[in-house]
């Protein structure tokens, strides 16, 4: 049987996985294993956060159980989606003093869709701030609101403390192990329907792409019929039934804890990777040569925003990284997009830039920090969000907005959300320890580059969620940045004494010995205008000394901005350079005439 583990960003999923795994028996008791081993990818680790759906799986007396461990924000959902068709049932882990939240409602809703009967883990019920008998009433809401059946209404729970490794069934159980989850799963979730079908001809349908450096392109999925045996010469078929390839399996990979495992036959119901095709990818169906059905493919949501990548034309263009033209910007795009659904790529008359579309700003930001470790330099234009048409009007997305505050800021928090940025307010509720939780729906247009002014206005404090809600008619015009910006007007290194005497026009981006040029952004206008200044202006010496006139310069420290910082705070106008060392903004005009145009307007 496989079941998945979905929760929201920070709710404990990957922490869960870990003690089933040790539990299961499925690492040494000499083992060294990193905490959140599922998280395996550099980035995840950085960040804390799942980013891509990874299966396992454990064995609890005789049975096996697969286990997918999916990323709880929204802008991964893709993974979510093209996975759901890989398992049987479905554990929801919900923080016990947070309770429910937007990421888990969009992933929960795919589930219940499909049919699949929830088991609900409150997690961290051992936390001081732990109010489990609420989060379970709004699980029970939830499944109300998303339209769940009277079977999936009547779910079990379970409480527990994924990082102290126990779950009961009561609040005050002996708090020990997981065994009682474990036994709800194999009790509860039925039997892989596929069991029935082992003797028809084999169909797999391939759910998620990798490559091995010994044996090329890896697909894995979940065998839905038949039996497949290493050697067998099988067929791909698109999701229209057209027939892409025929190839020999090389090998054939099962999932056992945190290792990939070489067998011999996999038989229906079976997780395994298998190897040897060469154009087959996500969603295509690979089968024996006697079928000619494709099997159904989960539909993607589609994508909501856009970004442009381009090429590095600023004058300090190759100098950090080493793959820099279209073409090979252009491949790596397009590979990305073969194993990433929830991604499209468009070519730009020209060919020098490329439209990306996704689901997120979040999304974009990983995909961009991937390529730039692996040495590409980018320009990045700021995300547009993605319209559509109904009956002839103008329809834009909507996202819920969730947000918890201190109560000194919910005032400032809903001013923002329902003034400029077009937003509706849904609820206002006290959250408990001096805390309020407020729900709008916001145009999605309105939250771009809204998270950093959000963590001033709430002093680093506030927790802003959002998903994607519904398509609305267009909501009018939504002002961007307010502030100007400081133009560079000369090529070379910046002076401390000209950064000095600049902090009065504004708030320096950059510091001392930085490399700036014409164009090149390196602050923020306290005005509204955009204004052209010389950071190469040094002291001019003479021979006169007295008393206060060689003070040291004392700079105050400048703003350095993270990856999704800086493509959430540039205009239309303007592009975020992108290096494997660093992150720089710039005016998309780089000729002086042009510059002076747009200044004026």
């Amino acid at each position: 049987m496989a079941h998945r583990i979905i929760a929201h960003v920070d709710h404990g999923k990957t922490t869960l996985v870990d003690e089933l795994l040790k539990q299961s028996g499925a690492f040494r008791e000499n083992q060294a294993v990193a905490e959140r081993a599922m998280d395996s990818n550099d980035l995840e680790r950085e960040r804390g956060i799942t980013i891509f759906a990874k299966p396992t799986s454990v064995e609890w007396k005789n049975t096996r159980i697969n286990i997918v461990d999916t990323p709880g924000h929204a802008d991964f959902g893709g993974e979510v989606e093209r996975i759901l068709s890989m398992v049987d049932g479905v554990v929801l882990l919900v923080d016990a003093a947070e309770g429910p939240m937007p990421q888990t409602k969009f992933v929960t809703s795919k589930a219940l869709a499909l049919g699949l009967r929830p088991i609900v883990v409150l997690n961290k019920v051992d936390k001081p701030d732990a109010e489990p008998d609420r989060a379970l009433d709004e699980c029970f809401d939830l499944f109300v609101n998303l339209g769940a059946d009277e079977d999936q209404l009547d779910f079990p729970h379970l409480y527990a403390s994924g990082r102290s490794g126990w779950a009961d069934a009561e609040l005050d159980g002996p708090r020990k192990d997981l065994e009682a989850l474990f036994n709800l799963i194999v009790n509860h979730v039925p039997a892989p329907k596929q069991l029935a079908h082992q003797d028809d001809d084999f169909s797999m349908l391939a759910t998620t792409l990798g490559s091995d450096p010994f044996v090329g392109r890896v697909l894995t999925g979940r065998v839905e019929t038949g039996r497949l045996k290493v050697g067998a010469t099988v067929q791909a078929l698109s999701r229209v039934g057209q027939k892409i390839e025929q190839f020999r399996v090389t090998r054939i990979q099962a999932f056992r804890g945190l290792a990939q495992q070489d067998i011999e036959e996999a038989t229906a119901g079976d997780i395994v990777s298998i190897a040897g095709m060469a154009k087959a990818t996500v969603a295509d169906t690979i089968c024996a040569l006697a079928v000619d059905t494709p099997l159904d493919a989960q539909p993607i949501d589609p994508p909501t925003i856009t970004v442009t990548f381009g090429i590095n034309d600023s004058p300090l263009a190759g100098r950090d990284g080493k793959k820099v033209q279209s073409r090979v910007i252009r491949d790596r795009l397009y590979k990305e997009a073969e194993s990433n659904v929830a991604i499209r790529i468009n070519d730009t008359p020209g060919g020098e830039a490329f439209e990306v579309s996704g689901r997120g700003e979040l999304q974009m930001g990983v995909l961009i920090e991937n390529m730039r470790r692996e040495g590409f330099e980018l320009s990045i234009s700021r995300p547009q969000v993605i319209m559509r048409e109904e009956d002839g009007v103008k329809m834009e997305p909507i996202e819920e907005a969730t947000i918890d505050v201190d109560d000194d800021y919910s005032g400032a928090v809903i001013e923002k959300l329902t003034g400029a940025r077009k937003g509706e307010l849904v609820e206002m509720r006290p959250a408990g320890a001096g805390k309020t939780r407020i729900i709008a729906h916001v145009p999605s247009r309105g939250l771009i580059g809204y998270h950093g002014e959000f963590l001033t206005d709430t002093r680093g404090t506030g927790v802003l969620n959002r998903v994607f809600h519904s398509w609305a008619p267009f909501k009018g015009a939504i002002p961007g940045r307010r502030a100007g910006v400081l133009i560079s007007m000369e090529d070379g290194e910046a002076v401390a004494y000209a950064l000095w005497n600049l902090e009065e026009r504004g708030r320096m981006f950059v510091g001392p010995q930085a490399k700036v040029y014409q164009g090149m952004i390196i602050g923020e206008h306290s005005r509204d205008n955009d204004l052209e200044v010389n950071p190469l202006k040094g002291k001019k010496l003479t021979n006169v000394r007295a008393s206060g006139t060689d003070d040291a310069v004392r700079l105050t420290p400048h703003i350095q901005f993270s990856l999704e910082e800086a493509i959430a705070y540039i205009n239309d106008d303007e592009l975020v350079e992108v290096t494997p060392n660093v992150v720089r903004l710039r005016k998309r005009y780089l000729d002086p005439h042009e510059r002076k145009r747009m200044s004026k307007q």
